[in-house]
């Protein structure tokens, strides 16, 4: 074998033990240290339960919708002549929005008028001439075959004047509908034809909308359906529209309906509440989120919503306990020393201590699994089972913990103490150990 690849050969061999030894003496701190309890505290955000009396809410996706939506559309034909509205402004209910040449109905009209002249015209001759009929001076030299004749014409034309009233009244109708006027008041839409047209009855000429009030159409799971029907039973129910943030946007609405059915496809079962609307936030095909107020539950548990976390098993909050876990002793070391304090901005801290001020005991944490029972306010959400009143839970750091860890309990706001001399150099001394190893 040569002399390069007898190198080649020796280089190789270094650099696999090499990679051995680093993979078995660890990245450059001491093998133990961790379980010796070097590792400082993890500085975490912590919150007791609370019981208190909340409002436990609902929530569920909607849909706002119109109570009334109308198509206003000719009742007679004829040409267009002008657009009264703006289009997407508020209407009255009365209002006229359109005007149709009225001329070839006031023709007919006036014909009309013209008949019933000439109608009344004969029923008075007729009448005139049944009464000279029946006068006792003339009465004995008139057959009775004429005065029934004579009778029966005065109904005659009765009859046609008659006809002629209510020919008259029906072109006055027409006549009024030239003039389309909107049925209810709201908003006016994109108008669907324009001054010149010819329009007929099946022409639509613009969509006004009500505004003012207006109902939100939203859906809940099926498990929730007695619940909201017996609450709903003992008093109206209060609804909220919520925004992308789940930030309250109107909060007057009433619940009005509860639909008689589940949808099997979903499982889910229709409400329908109905809003003020004053300050028009609500628009019509707007998807919201929507919060039922089922009930106030007084001594519920509750516990901030970032509390809450969601594993592969369900839902849990790390629960913040004096007890150590099972592999490590109840007092473990720190790197003050045994005996020795630590001082932070919060005065002395005994060593092992999980927060500021005075001699506390050393604090763990443990994964509890918990069960929810709805939101409580706005950041809050109740917890059924798993937790007990004054029980400590994280609320931030979690990210950094594992079950078991030391942990440093802070107030929210609250942020940890500067690590002290004895600590820096413990640090110092470490970071040295590894570099020799």
């Amino acid at each position: 074998m040569s002399r390069t690849k007898w190198i080649l050969t020796l280089v190789g061999v270094v650099v696999v033990l090499l990679i051995l030894w680093r993979m078995f003496s660890g990245p450059g701190r001491p093998a133990g240290s961790a379980a010796n309890g070097n590792e400082a505290p993890v500085p975490v955000t912590v919150v007791p339960a609370t019981a208190s009396s909340v409002p436990v809410y609902l929530t569920g996706p909607g849909t706002v919708q119109p109570i009334n939506t109308v198509n206003v559309q000719p009742q007679v034909s004829g040409e267009l002549l002008k657009l009264d509205f703006v289009e997407g402004g508020p209407v009255k209910k009365g209002q006229v929005l359109a005007e149709i040449d009225p001329r070839s109905l006031q023709a007919q009209l006036d014909q009309a008028k013209a008949k019933r002249s000439q109608d009344q015209t004969q029923l008075a001759t007729a009448k005139a001439n049944l009464e000279r009929s029946e006068n006792p001076k003339y009465a004995q030299y008139v057959a009775q075959i004429d005065r029934i004749t004579q009778e029966n014409t005065v109904a005659q034309w009765q009859a046609s004047v008659a006809a002629d009233n209510a020919s008259i009244q029906n072109y006055e109708v027409q006549l009024g509908f030239t003039r389309v006027t909107s049925p209810i008041e709201g908003i006016a839409g994109i108008r669907q034809v324009n001054p010149g047209n010819v329009i007929t009855p099946s022409s639509t000429i613009v969509t006004v909308t009500q505004m003012h009030p207006i109902d939100v159409v939203f859906t809940l799971a099926g498990t929730y359906l007695d619940e909201v029907r017996a609450a709903q039973a003992k008093a109206p129910l209060q609804v909220a529209v919520l925004d992308a943030d789940n930030n309250v946007v109107e909060d007057d609405g009433t619940l009005k309906v509860i639909d008689n059915q589940i949808d099997p496809s979903s499982g889910q079962f229709k409400l329908k509440a109905e809003f003020p609307n004053t300050n028009n936030k609500l628009f019509p095909g707007q998807y919201v989120p929507v919060r039922l107020e089922v009930r106030i539950d007084s001594g519920a548990l509750v516990v901030p919503a970032a509390a809450v976390q969601r594993g592969p098993n369900g839902q849990y909050v790390w629960l913040v306990t004096d007890k150590p876990p099972a592999n490590r002793s109840a007092t473990p070391p720190t790197s003050a020393g045994p005996g020795k304090t630590r001082r932070g901005r919060g005065g002395k801290h005994p060593a092992g201590s999980a927060g500021p001020g005075g001699n506390a005991p050393a604090l763990y944490v443990a994964m509890q699994p918990v069960t929810t029972g709805g939101e409580a306010g706005d950041t809050g959400i109740i917890v059924t089972k798993g937790l007990k009143a004054g029980d400590q839970v994280v609320t931030a750091g979690q990210f950094r913990l594992k079950d078991g860890s030391q942990v440093l309990a802070l107030k929210p706001g609250e942020v940890p103490p500067p690590p002290t001399t004895a600590q820096i150099e413990a640090a110092a001394k470490d970071n040295g150990r590894g570099r020799r190893h």
